[in-house]
């Protein structure tokens, strides 16, 4: 809706077709947890974090890929002469305290409000559907595998394993279109489901520890947790955005291509990003 100040209609468009590749606080939940996760607490030359270079490479990896993307739909879809520049900037002032406490509250708000009916729903539903139909005895991850969610993600599997995914972290993919977010409690309620009645310890340590049934092998690697927020910085996992796109344009024309786009650039940038990760021997386990 921002883009409604951009007079020239061409770069209205170019603008709301690559806004979504810039990342947005949605995103930090699936960063912070793959991070924590695979990312090692390492030092790069004595004072450089790098779970903090990390975070800081999938905010430039967006920021990179928007500007790019503009220049070639510029260049192609979207062509047309450079516009005039001419800003006016408002007056500068020190926020007051209660103007930032009120702003504070508001964001707050909003996030409980969703977290506590889309992400709070899903969660219901995906338990459901990881519980259901029951299997008599076998280990955890016999009656996951049993489930309606492990029938789902088998299906779905042979198309995300060129990118480093097992099934469960396909189910992720597929319950996070309404809101990235909930691909954080979609793998805590999968392994979860899947964990024995003895096994303690935060997500990110579950994540950690997970193996392949077949391999033995670890499940999340630091490969796998960098392909994870890499196809999160470039695909269109949001439902809502689609919606305002689609209320922008006035029609789907738009809103499909931009899901289209940002899909194969997902999985195309995921798929040399494991190559080139396994080439280098970063994705053993």
């Amino acid at each position: 809706m921002a883009t409604r100040t951009i007079g020239n209609p061409r770069d209205r468009l170019a603008t709301m077709l690559v806004a979504p590749l810039v990342s947005c606080s949605a995103r930090l939940p699936v960063y912070a947890l793959m991070i924590a996760a695979v990312i090692p607490p390492l030092t790069i030359f004595g004072f450089i974090s790098l779970p903090g270079v990390t975070m800081l490479s999938m905010y430039l990896l967006g920021l990179g890929m928007a500007l790019f993307m503009a220049w070639i739909f510029k260049k192609t879809l979207l062509r047309g002469g450079p516009p005039s520049f001419i800003i006016e900037l408002p007056p500068y002032t020190m926020p007051s305290l209660r103007s930032t406490l009120t702003l504070m509250w508001e964001r707050a708000w909003l996030f409980l409000k969703r977290a506590g009916t889309i992400i709070l729903g899903a969660s219901i539903l995906l338990w459901f559907l990881a519980s259901y139909p029951k299997l008599d005895g076998g280990t955890p991850a016999d009656r996951l595998n049993h489930s309606f969610v492990g029938f789902a993600g088998r299906m779905i599997e042979p198309a995300i394993r060129p990118l480093g995914f097992d099934w469960k972290i396909g189910i992720g993919l597929i319950t996070s279109l309404i809101q990235r977010e909930v691909f954080v409690s979609t793998m805590g309620t999968i392994y979860d489901v899947g964990s024995g009645e003895g096994e303690h310890g935060g997500l990110a340590e579950r994540l950690r520890s997970s193996r392949d049934p077949l391999t033995g092998a670890n499940s999340f690697t630091p490969l796998t947790g960098i392909c994870i927020m890499v196809y999160y910085v470039l695909a269109m996992q949001c439902f809502s955005t689609v919606a305002v796109m689609r209320r922008e344009t006035n029609g789907w024309k738009w809103p499909l291509f931009q899901v289209a786009y940002m899909t194969a650039l997902a999985y195309g940038v995921t798929f040399i990003v494991f190559r080139a990760g396994t080439a280098m021997g970063i994705g053993g386990g």
